[in-house]
Formats: C-alpha cells, sequence, structure tokens
C-alpha cells in the first residue's frame, strides 16, 4: 500500500520567493529570507525605513538603552532591524513553527545574541510578560489583518511599556483616531489611552506609530 502523503503544514504563497532586507545599523543590506507562506507579510523595506526614523526622532537614537518586543514577528523585518540599530534586547514571538525555525537559523547566522525567539501565542505571552513586570521601549504590532488582534493586543501593551515607550502598529486600515476633538467621544474604548504620534499609508499597508497620553 502506498504510504499517504501528510498534508503541508499551510498553504504556499503564489510566485516567485521573497526577500526583504535589513535597512540601516551593524547588518545593512543583510537580506532576509521570507518562508514560502500564504499570511506571511514583512513589512516593506520603504516602510520600515519611514518608521524607524519616526522612532529615531522619538528615541533621540539610544537603541542600546532599548529593549524591544516584537509580537507578532512572522518573517523578523522589524525585530531584527531595531537589533540591527543595537537594541539592547529584541524578544520575537511567533506561534508557528517553521516561522519560528527561520527565526532562529536567521539569529544564528548573525549571531545575534541581543535576540530571542520564542515559540507561544502572542497574547499569552503580553499577559504573562504584564504578571512578571516586564516592560519595554518599544513595541512592533503587525499581525494578521481582519482578525483584531490589534484591538486585543493594544490594551496589554498599554501594561507593557516603559515610561515614554513606542507602539508601531499595522494594519490593513487607518486606526479610527479622531479627527477633531468633537469626534474625540467616538474613538473606541481601545485606542482612548493612545496618542498617535505618526501615521502613514504605503498600498494597502496604514502604520502608525503610537504613545500613551
Amino acid at each position: 500500500m502506498q504510504k499517504k502523503k501528510s498534508a503541508p503544514t499551510y498553504a504556499r504563497r503564489p510566485g516567485p520567493p521573497q526577500q526583504v532586507r535589513i535597512i540601516g545599523g551593524a547588518w545593512k543590506r543583510t537580506p532576509l529570507p521570507v518562508l514560502d507562506a500564504l499570511g506571511l507579510r514583512p513589512t516593506p523595506d520603504r516602510v520600515r525605513e519611514t518608521v524607524f526614523n519616526w522612532i529615531n526622532h522619538q528615541m533621540t537614537g539610544d537603541w542600546d538603552r532599548a529593549d524591544c518586543l516584537d509580537l507578532f514577528a512572522g518573517s523578523g523585518a522589524l525585530g531584527f532591524e531595531a537589533a540591527s540599530r543595537g537594541a539592547r534586547s529584541v524578544t520575537m514571538i511567533d506561534t508557528v513553527g517553521p516561522v519560528v525555525r527561520q527565526l532562529e537559523l536567521i539569529k544564528d547566522k548573525l549571531k545575534a545574541d541581543n535576540v530571542r525567539v520564542l515559540r507561544a501565542d502572542a497574547l499569552a505571552v503580553a499577559r504573562d510578560f504584564i504578571q512578571r513586570g516586564q516592560r519595554f521601549d518599544v513595541i512592533f504590532l503587525d499581525p494578521p489583518y481582519q482578525q483584531d488582534f490589534l484591538v486585543q493586543a493594544l490594551p496589554l501593551c498599554a501594561q507593557l511599556l516603559n515610561e515614554g515607550g513606542l507602539v508601531y502598529a499595522e494594519s490593513g486600515e487607518r486606526l479610527p483616531f479622531a479627527e477633531t476633538d468633537e469626534a474625540a467621544e467616538d474613538v473606541p474604548e481601545w485606542l482612548q489611552p493612545w496618542q498617535l504620534v505618526r501615521a502613514d499609508k504605503a498600498g494597502m499597508v496604514h502604520y502608525h506609530l503610537l504613545k500613551l497620553r
């Protein structure tokens, strides 16, 4: 009897293999392979360049004192970018086994001693960090779109940030901040603790830099 082939772990993404590159820091121009899987959507190079310019302006460039959390790490583009720029520590979380193994391979290749990779549920880990009193200076949120992860994650991030900390949030639509003072009461409860520092759009990607009020 012919042995039945096991199903793939998840669907393959159509088209050629992709990669992104680190924009700045010690590993500038280093390519990062993007695992061939549907749903893995790395933050584009030019978006990351803009976002890290925003963060640098807010932080005055003190990456060596910054502890970072990449809650939905995926390709690792955001976390490895922060590590390349000298972040004191970067903790990357993802729940998909092949994705985590890819992140570990990249970490080993770069000899990135300031990076820790965990295979776990992002929201569960965030709650555990809160219980343990662990805090971060920069949190990256680039979850799968249309699944309300930001609605769940941002209230947790409010308890995970050090004073003056920043959150980068990416989504398929602009976050519903009030355009005028009169519209402030229409802002959803999960966004009310947050102040929008900067926001922009690239194609279908809306990206935001936030800090606590």
